[in-house]
């Protein structure tokens, strides 16, 4: 048998968080100024030090992958995803353990990652190239590919400090996945693209794991595009290897951990703008929600400031893992964050015509389109929707479809 492409041993990574000391609030620039001039004429003296709180984003983590297989990390918010693709791009390093990998690599984390802003996308692409090892004659072969599939022609000798973040993201999509690497690493940064986009990037990663036999390392809050690209997940909690399976299952796993945490949510999360907390008020107790009653939602948006331009919007997710319903609000309909530092946002939806199934929300907060992304969170919350005082001789069946409409027949 052939040795692995990735092989991860034991890694894990510490991270040392500084906290202030309780009942004192935080300095500004005076009270530096202040407390150094203070420590200057009481030299000697005890000095007031912030507490350091150890903190393992991960911790014995361990598993293999073989060349050509594409598998999927996925895991809640904080479980350690990002930690571990930095890991493995060499961005940072583990604090034990050890990672060893075969093959060139090309990652994509975050938006224009690998790229300089002042540079044109033309001079980016090249060097992007030469950083993953290729010759110019090896660039200027796939030059023409990348530039079709990133459809940035027009914009091609602009710096890309001036492309929205859909353009910086195609670009960088296409090089990452065009210039051969052996070992592809995508996060959720596909999530900025257009729905078209996604589509063709997801096509892209087929090819490079089916045809080309390489592996691909993909990162998605999104079940339905790990079920088509991957066929194994290894599943992280809590900065720890819970599950390495098929595909299937460990899908259904993180679905599952949904339901234990009732019809209230409250984010531990530091970040702002963020969603703070989400409630669910289903039609019945228990989480219960009947096809056709209304159903309540309340989110509270913690942004830290006034602030102009938000977006807000959240999905319902099936049990398997597919979007079935989108409902969001913009500012300039709906103004909301434009005061004080938190915004509760009322969603009512009078009649839930969804199908017979288990159900879960993912939120997104952001600015408008082409802005900051701020959040993608998948909330930890579940509904159970059934059908009181329907016919159900027949049995229902969730997969074979998203709604319940409203429909009368007439018999001529």
């Amino acid at each position: 048998m052939s040795k692995p492409a990735i092989q991860v041993d034991g890694v894990g990574k510490k991270y040392l968080l500084r906290h202030q000391q309780e009942g004192r609030r935080y300095k500004a620039l005076r009270d530096i100024i202040a407390g150094k001039a203070k420590s200057m004429i009481n030299f000697g003296a005890e000095k007031i030090r912030p507490s350091v709180e150890e903190f393992w984003a991960l911790k014995n983590v361990s598993f293999s992958i073989q060349q050509g297989e594409a598998v999927g990390i996925i895991g809640r918010n904080g479980a350690g995803k990002s930690t571990l693709l930095k890991l493995l791009s060499r961005i940072t390093e583990p604090t034990e353990g050890s990672i060893r990998l075969r093959g060139r690599v090309a990652s994509l984390l975050e938006v224009g990652t690998g790229f300089h802003p002042e540079l044109t996308g033309r001079e980016n692409i090249f060097l992007n190239g030469a950083i993953l090892g290729m010759t110019r004659v090896e660039i200027k072969r796939k030059f023409d590919e990348i530039v079709a599939f990133a459809e940035v022609e027009k914009f091609l000798d602009t710096p890309v400090k001036r492309y929205s973040s859909g353009m910086y993201v195609r670009l960088a999509f296409a090089v990452a996945a065009h210039l051969e690497p052996e070992i592809l690493i995508v996060d959720e940064v596909l999530a900025v693209g257009d729905s078209a986009f996604q589509k063709k990037c997801l096509g892209k990663m087929q090819d490079v794991s089916q045809k080309d036999g390489r592996t691909v390392l993909f990162v998605s809050h999104n079940m339905s595009a790990i079920s088509e690209l991957t066929q194994r997940c290894v599943y992280l909690e809590g900065g720890q290897v819970k599950a390495d399976g098929l595909t299937p299952a460990m899908v259904q796993r993180y679905l599952s951990l949904a339901s234990e945490h009732g019809g209230s949510f409250q984010s531990k999360s530091s970040q702002n703008p963020r969603v703070d907390r989400v409630e669910i008020k289903t039609s019945r107790a228990n989480q219960v929600q009947i096809s056709g009653e209304p159903l309540e939602l309340e989110f509270t948006i913690e942004h830290g400031q006034p602030r102009k331009g938000m977006c807000f919007s959240f999905q319902f997710i099936n049990q398997f893992g597919v979007q079935v319903a989108h409902c969001w609000v913009f500012d300039q309909d709906q103004p909301m964050c434009r005061e004080g530092s938190r915004t509760v946002l009322k969603c009512r939806i009078p009649h839930l015509h969804l199908n017979v199934g288990t159900y879960y929300l993912r939120t997104y907060l952001s600015e408008p389109p082409g802005g900051h992304h701020f959040e993608t969170l998948d909330v930890p919350l579940s509904l159970d929707v059934s059908i009181v005082d329907k016919h159900t001789l027949w049995g229902w069946r969730p997969e074979t479809c998203t709604y319940l409409e409203e429909y009368h027949w007439e018999v001529a």
